[in-house]
């Protein structure tokens, strides 16, 4: 099949959260399985065009935004196989961040990621591939779907092009005044609430939800969510509804070659599922004393590393890290975000110097030995459409304790299943201090008996989160939007 993945961000080239993880590793599988695949990411400054040989393509194209025509020129590089291209406008990209500076969003998102979703389009026409499904990802590019439903229908290059439109968080959604559905060079036809419009302005991600082929978030759980509660669907869950047949759940991976802690040269000690006790004791301590934490203590080690936000449930870590230094456990937290959050954690770190750790910014070498430090790691978020954290962690041998929410509900489990599977983790029946508390306590009753948790960390250890399940069932859906379209995949 030939796939063109379109994305606001992908790692390794610009990364704000778990959505470039996602979409970096879609492309290298995908690739690794046959296709021709590229992906197209806007050429953002912060990238670095030395360290990928990233080159230039001679010309250039226009885009009409509005009444004006605004110029798009593309790079691209080779990137293990598949092909990435880079739309460059200076006016737009070269600034110092992604989707906003010091907290807040660019006054002109909109106008950014319209003038990329159809620079997309016309640079495939401009390289000339010519895609089976465009693969598109959260608001950025979810008009896309509504562009070759609607302007683009007649345009052979895409007569047989299908679209699949990922959901990896609905709280994004890409909500914008009234006149830009004119500036994207939609009509008053198509501005209708069965359409484009949502209450009097324009949602993008409503757009994809409308006119995308087929749909699918990052877990089971989520899709389900999404549908049936409005805490969840954010207010397209109507939209949801009716797409529900054409909605699918599938379960994000991780990247088993970067998280390997048998073979991870950023850890102090490598470790396996059958050397795991001397590994986190190694980790441990290291992590303790680049961290000014008493060198021993009577309870385990909990890690957060996380985007500090309400949504990931840390007001509530917050309010029980007394309870937590009063068990004689021990808490470092690494992350960036909410100043609030951050100020408590600082807060915490200053009332408690031996037992509390406040790692401000996102730091990969540290995440990465965090990881194979800590006993257990704290997820207790209010939603989680997947989450890649408690996949991580449980691959180096710490356990979760996660909240019954999307995808933390589709992996962490504290009973074996009918299939057979084990307990892997510690779950809050529901996002409040006093659920998670009990989840906690239960974590350290079986603290208390190292048989019993040694058996668990195996079995967490042994949790399989790879992408392969996940790559399959991609390639299946995109071979379903094929024969909508009247393809032989």
């Amino acid at each position: 099949m030939k796939i063109l993945l379109a994305s606001s961000e992908a790692v390794p080239f610009c990364k704000t959260g778990g959505l470039a993880d996602v979409v970096g590793a879609l492309t290298q599988l995908l690739s690794r399985h046959g296709h021709q695949v590229c992906l197209f990411l806007p050429k953002y400054k912060s990238i670095d065009l030395g360290a990928f040989s990233i080159k230039p393509l001679p010309g250039g194209y226009v885009i009409p935004i509005g009444d004006d025509l605004e110029k798009a020129s593309l790079s691209w590089a080779e990137w293990k196989g598949a092909t990435v291209y880079f739309v460059d406008s200076p006016k737009y990209f070269s600034r110092n961040g992604l989707y906003g500076e010091e907290g807040k969003d660019y006054e002109d998102n909109d106008e950014r990621f319209l003038f990329f979703s159809r620079a997309v389009l016309e640079g495939a026409k401009f390289v000339d591939f010519r895609p089976d499904v465009v693969h598109c990802h959260d608001w950025q590019t979810a008009l896309i779907p509504a562009y070759l439903k609607l302007l683009y229908h007649i345009d052979a290059f895409y007569a047989r092009t299908g679209t699949l439109l990922t959901l990896h968080n609905l709280a994004y959604q890409g909500v914008f005044p009234k006149d830009v559905p004119f500036i994207a060079g939609f009509g008053w036809t198509h501005f209708t609430p069965d359409r484009l419009e949502y209450y009097g302005g324009m949602n993008f991600l409503k757009a994809g939800l409308v006119y995308a082929d087929r749909l699918n978030t990052v877990s089971p759980t989520y899709a389900q969510e999404i549908q049936a509660d409005g805490a969840f669907g954010r207010g397209l869950e109507g939209v949801l509804r009716q797409r529900s047949a054409d909605l699918r759940g599938i379960l994000n991976g991780i990247d088993l070659e970067l998280w390997d802690p048998e073979k991870d040269k950023l850890l102090p000690k490598a470790f396996g599922s059958k050397t795991f006790a001397e590994g986190k004791a190694a980790n441990k301590a290291a992590v303790r004393k680049e961290c000014g934490l008493a060198e021993s203590g009577r309870g385990p080690l909990f890690g957060v590393i996380s985007r500090l936000d309400p949504q990931k449930g840390l007001d509530l870590v917050v309010e029980l890290v007394p309870r937590l230094v009063e068990s004689g456990a021990q808490l470092v937290v690494l992350g960036d975000g909410s100043p609030e959050l951050r100020e408590d954690f600082r807060r915490l770190a200053s009332r408690f110097p031996l037992a509390v750790h406040l790692h401000s910014g996102f730091d990969e070498p540290f995440a990465h030995r965090l990881y194979a430090a800590v006993d257990l790691f704290l997820m207790p978020s209010r939603f989680e459409p997947c989450g890649l954290g408690q996949m991580i962690a449980m691959r180096y041998g710490a356990l979760p304790v996660a909240t019954r929410t999307g995808g933390l509900a589709d992996t962490v489990r504290e009973e074996a299943t009918p299939a057979g599977l084990p307990p892997n983790g510690f779950v809050a029946p529901a996002a409040s201090s006093a659920a998670v508390w009990s989840a906690i306590e239960r974590a350290l009753s079986l603290w208390a008996r190292p048989p019993e948790w040694a058996d668990r960390v195996r079995a967490a250890m042994g949790s399989d989160y790879s992408w392969d399940r996940s790559a399959a069932t991609y390639e299946a859906l995109c071979r379903e939007i094929m024969a909508l379209r009247g393809q032989k995949a």
